[in-house]
């Protein structure tokens, strides 16, 4: 069971990181708004491009590929401790974050509308409820026994 202080500090935290998190997806990194819409329908077109290029280690391949997962993470460590609940009613929430998030970068021609960020995010974003679950199993179970 999640203590009442620590469900402050996750929300608190949760709201800080998405904050952060929008400035990035729409000014961050020196963006500036396109002359046209740019969007990818897709599912794995822009991953299987990146894949194919081979250089695992360019700014732009670990940008885009590690980058899109990494930043959710926190997401999926945090929206269980705020809200609870299932991992679909989570999951859901999340994505409709992302399509929103995705939506706005494709709207103010900042950034594009990918499919594939989407996967991505939701990659990131399952890998930390992961860690979640195991960090809950592994160090709360034996607190939850004593009681």
């Amino acid at each position: 069971m999640v203590k009442p202080q620590d469900r402050r500090w996750a929300a608190c935290a949760l709201v800080g990181y998405s904050l952060l998190l929008i400035y990035w997806m729409l000014f961050g990194f020196g963006r500036e708004p396109h002359d046209t819409y740019r969007y990818n329908l897709k599912p794995l077109f822009t991953i299987r491009q990146f894949l194919r290029a081979g250089d695992f280690m360019s700014a732009r391949w670990l940008v885009n590929m590690i980058g899109n997962i990494g930043v959710f993470i926190p997401f999926g460590l945090l929206l269980p401790v705020v809200l609870g609940g299932s991992l679909r009613r989570l999951f859901s929430i999340f994505l409709l974050g992302i399509v929103i998030l995705e939506i706005l970068q494709l709207v103010l021609k900042r950034g594009s509308f990918d499919v594939d960020d989407m996967i991505l995010n939701a990659a990131g974003f399952m890998l930390g409820f992961g860690i979640y679950k195991l960090y809950d199993r592994i160090l709360m179970q034996p607190n939850k026994r004593r009681t």
